[in-house]
């Protein structure tokens, strides 16, 4: 095994061991505070009743959450950028995320008021209007882009007009809300897992189970599209089915994550530039990389948001976004 082929393998590892302690550190912190021993005494079954209630129905199922969320929206970003040829990509810029928001929003306003029992509805049916939402700004930013063939940068540039419409629709029927539903939608939006539960984990684990492997299948393909649309045609890759495919996996992961979590900016920004710096552009590393990272930001952000205002909470959202901004600011000024 060869230098370059032994530094993927150690990112992972460090990687793993950083998710692996602050897995552990968010466990024992909270409201309630569970000392680490008794945190130990609960998994080997000898704990008390209030402590494996803490446990096992609210923090495990939040944190199993956010390593999967944040695994797959790193994985879709590393996927948005190679496709579209730009660093700067990811799917809150795109719009990918603003089209899940707007969909949800909708629900919510056209049933405030009504029969329907929104809290119930934010188990099936809004992150069912999420997916929905995701797809149909997925077509609509692909049709926009389309002028005999898509070029990565039309399709940036057409995802950030989507994203502005999007987000402005967003707030013109955010302030037609009555004040509980309006909340309710802002706290969506911003980004929360707040009520995770482990069908939540359910309802999300399927897609990932299936889209990261096929995601990772495809790597080659990320590869080559990344050498620009006439070379890789001339290697004999079909451009635009791949890419179609490409986005559509990205757009699906994208799609479950915000059903389950929100909206979360630039988390899927960030991960795979990490990645992209600790391991190389080879996506059959950058992958499982971002993967990993992905989830080590998104625990340690969950984490933050959970305590730092304790018993308040502050929407992961937020604290993501407040960690990423900075960064996407020093990659603008490092872009020519």
């Amino acid at each position: 095994m060869n230098v370059k082929s032994k530094k993927p393998l150690a990112v992972m590892a460090v990687t793993f061991l950083l998710i692996c302690i602050v897995f552990f550190i968010s466990l024992n912190m909270g409201v309630i505070r569970i000392a680490p021993l008794d945190t130990l005494r609960v998994f080997f079954g000898q704990g008390d009743a209030r402590d494996q209630l803490v446990l096992f129905e609210f923090r495990l199922p939040r944190m199993v959450l956010s390593l999967l969320v944040g695994a797959g929206i790193a994985v879709s970003g590393a996927i948005f950028q190679s496709v579209s040829q730009n660093d700067l990509a990811e799917p809150g810029i795109l719009g990918i995320n603003a089209g899940a928001s707007l969909a949800v929003v909708l629900f919510i306003f056209f049933f405030q008021g009504s029969a329907v029992d929104l809290s119930m509805a934010g188990t099936w049916l809004l992150p069912v209007s999420a997916l929905a939402g995701a797809f149909l700004a997925a077509l609509l930013i692909y049709v926009l882009a389309w002028k005999k063939g898509v070029s990565p940068v039309r399709l940036v540039l057409v995802g950030i007009g989507v994203n502005a419409g999007f987000n402005a629709l967003l707030l013109i029927f955010q302030l037609k809300m009555d004040p509980r539903d309006f909340m309710q939608a802002l706290v969506w939006i911003s980004g929360s897992i707040w009520n995770a539960n482990w069908k939540m984990v359910l309802s999300i684990l399927p897609w990932l189970l299936v889209l990261l492997p096929f995601s990772l299948y495809k790597a080659r393909y990320l590869n080559v599209l990344q050498l620009g649309d006439q070379l890789a045609a001339g290697l004999g890759t079909r451009v635009e089915k791949e890419r179609r495919v490409l986005l559509m996996s990205a757009v699906a992961l994208t799609a479950s994550c915000v059903a389950a979590a929100g909206g979360i900016a630039f988390l899927g920004l960030i991960a795979p530039h990490l990645a992209r710096r600790l391991t190389g552009p080879r996506h059959q590393t950058l992958i499982p990389v971002s993967a990993l990272i992905g989830a080590f930001l998104f625990l340690l952000a969950d984490t933050l948001a959970r305590n730092v205002l304790a018993p308040s909470e502050i929407p992961v959202g937020l604290v993501i976004s407040v960690l990423g901004a900075p960064y996407f600011v020093y990659l603008l000024m490092k872009t020519k």
